[in-house]
């Protein structure tokens, strides 16, 4: 193993917990939600170049613009509904989205 990939693969590790665990803990605020989905799609990104520059191809690279893509979508589509919810609740509380159901 090369000796960039290991502390790279243990960090990005590390950050994908924290997101999992900021995600399974909190279920209150959205924009925390929004903040540790970013985290864990972040650590993926950080894995997909790490082995890439390990292995010298550029697919890890390309893959990451394909992630960086849906994280821009996730976002704009995140904070629509967050607008959307605090314009009609007046709270960004993750609880009220069971009242939007239609």
């Amino acid at each position: 193993m090369n000796t960039f990939l290991m502390p790279m693969v243990t960090v990005s590790s590390i950050v994908f917990v924290i997101g999992l665990i900021g995600l399974v803990i909190n279920r209150k605020n959205l924009i925390v939600l929004l903040m540790c989905i970013e985290l864990m799609l972040l650590a993926a990104n950080s894995n997909f170049v790490a082995y890439a520059r390990v292995n010298h191809h550029l697919s890890g690279e390309v893959m990451v613009f394909f992630v960086l893509a849906i994280a821009a979508a996730e976002s704009a589509i995140g904070l629509s509904i967050l607008v959307a919810l605090f314009r009609h609740y007046k709270s960004i509380d993750a609880r009220c989205l069971s009242q939007l159901k239609g």
